[in-house]
């Protein structure tokens, strides 16, 4: 089965990205909108996401859903607003790494998308509990680099419809991204999420080759 093949089956299937994936889908996204995906992909670390969503709706009641606000809220308050998504400790100190980072050693959002993909994937794979997955998170939907996220959505995908026998994070990425050929960020935006919703939707997908 070619990539864009199973691409177009997916959205055959499910359409365009619906539910917690309009806002991480949308183009083009405002700064604050892009704030906003920065930090939920900090809060959806081990977490479901009808729980992360009551946090970002405590951190928006409180006009809390900022980078500059994280970073200057005082840690037992922000630990409060986040303790839905579970491991509120931990994900305050990542949060407030993150957008110190963001803010005052990048410059903001505006100058951090200037930085080359490789480099700022590296200054965001360098902070504390920020792995593959979260960081490609951050490059390709707030970022809008074309950069394929894995997750074990992506590999169960794979396993299924037996594409490959190796399913490291770094392999899988290059097979996605070789696959489709052209670097699309919007592409890969949608696609992996429709690779989610499908494998939530416990829809099978047969391989055609």
């Amino acid at each position: 089965m070619k990539m864009y093949e199973l691409y177009e089956i997916l959205r055959e299937k499910h359409g365009e990205p619906g539910g917690q994936w309009v806002l991480w889908c949308k183009r083009p996204k405002t700064n604050h909108e892009k704030e906003t995906v920065i930090i939920e992909s900090i809060l959806t670390q081990r977490a479901n996401w009808k729980n992360v969503s009551i946090a970002v709706a405590n951190l928006k009641n409180a006009g809390r859903l900022g980078l500059k606000q994280i970073l200057s809220e005082k840690d037992e308050k922000l630990q409060s607003f986040i303790r839905p998504s579970g491991f509120y400790k931990t994900k305050s100190i990542r949060l407030k790494a993150l957008a110190g980072f963001i803010i005052n050693e990048c410059g903001g959002i505006d100058s951090a998308m200037k930085i080359p993909c490789h480099e700022l994937r590296e200054k965001l794979l360098s902070l504390s509990g920020i792995g593959d997955e979260t960081a490609d998170d951050i490059l390709l939907y707030a970022f809008e680099k074309p950069v394929f996220v894995v997750d074990e959505y992506t590999r169960r995908l794979v396993k299924e419809l037996r594409l490959t026998k190796n399913f490291s994070y770094r392999h899988l990425q290059e097979f996605f991204e070789k696959g489709l050929v052209v670097k699309d960020y919007a592409l890969y935006q949608d696609f992996h999420a429709l690779i989610v919703i499908n494998a939530k939707s416990s829809s099978r997908i047969k391989n055609r080759s």
